[in-house]
């Protein structure tokens, strides 16, 4: 069993890394890429919908940090698989009452999968676009709370959290 989890732990690593390496494909202007991203994005969320079926949310316990943290990142970017999506999400809530996994990335996961819904979010992590400069979330449900709903789960506060997105040249 442990071989078998240090596989796993590997192939999810290895499919985290693939999708650094092509996320760049998601926005560009560029069809075909924008296929291949399509592509391995959804081979990723069906690979990780087997993967729950076996062993439900691979957590940190058993798979370690970084093929935890890989995992989520699959999740995050099944966007048009929702089903999957959701079911993480499900998984990774009752990994996260179980301590088992970290509240943040529960969040993210989330706004995703509800923004992915047609619903607001609820931490405003997710990014509609930029506009002027500035960067545009999508809607958020009681955005006067909002960054108090970020501290809660050691989000930092929207302005931080955006600010970085300046950084970034724009496309």
């Amino acid at each position: 069993m442990a071989s078998e989890l240090a596989e796993l732990a590997g192939e999810l690593t290895a499919m985290a890394v693939a999708d650094h390496q092509a996320a760049r494909q998601a926005n560009s202007s560029d069809p075909a890429e924008q296929l291949a991203w399509r592509r391995l994005t959804a081979q990723h969320a069906d690979r990780l919908n087997v993967i729950m079926d076996a062993y439900g949310w691979p957590t940190a316990e058993l798979v370690g940090e970084d093929a935890a943290r890989a995992a989520w990142l699959i999740a995050q970017h099944a966007d048009r698989q929702l089903d999957v999506q959701r079911r993480a999400l499900r998984l990774m809530e009752q990994a996260v009452a179980d301590g088992l996994a970290v509240p943040r990335d529960l969040a993210f996961l989330r706004d995703r999968t509800l923004v992915n819904e047609g619903r607001k979010q609820v931490y405003g992590t997710q990014i509609a676009g930029v506009e002027d400069g500035s960067p545009i979330p999508w809607p958020c449900e009681d955005p006067e709370r909002m960054d108090e709903r970020r501290a809660e789960v050691g989000i930092p506060p929207f302005d931080e959290y955006v600010a970085q997105f300046s950084q970034f040249p724009a496309a």
